[in-house]
């Protein structure tokens, strides 16, 4: 059901989560207790199983002290394809404060003008 990108990834995630807990010497039953799942949750996430909830998941990144690196997953800070995006959206030339303003004021007469003709949906003109 996953692409195959996702399963490298997944397998690589449960590597990690395995070496991390190996190296903090936490058998699964304990990290399983410490994050209020099941040691057979524990297995999954280290074989890097989809269906394991992203709940579960953070739970034990808390477990292990890796709660951060959760929050850093999608930091827009370093997301390059949506920072290039939106540079594309900017005005290529900025406006005075000025024409900003003369603007508005022309918005602004263009609807006192055509609010002196308003007519409600009862017929009674103002």
């Amino acid at each position: 059901m996953s692409s195959p990108k996702t399963r490298s990834a997944l397998a690589r995630l449960g590597r990690d989560m395995r070496a991390a807990r190996l190296r903090r010497n936490i058998a699964r039953v304990d990290l399983a207790v410490r994050a209020g799942t099941s040691p057979s949750t524990i297995v999954r996430l280290e074989k890097g199983d989809p269906g394991v909830g992203i709940g579960a998941l953070a739970d034990v990144l808390v477990a292990l002290g890796l709660v951060d690196r959760l929050a850093d997953l999608i930091d827009v800070r370093h997301d390059e394809l949506g920072l290039a995006l939106a540079a594309e959206k900017l005005p290529q030339r900025g406006r005075t404060f000025a024409s900003t303003l003369r603007r508005q004021n022309k918005k602004a007469q263009t609807k006192a003008a055509a609010g002196k003709a308003e007519v409600n949906p009862e017929g009674v003109a103002f």
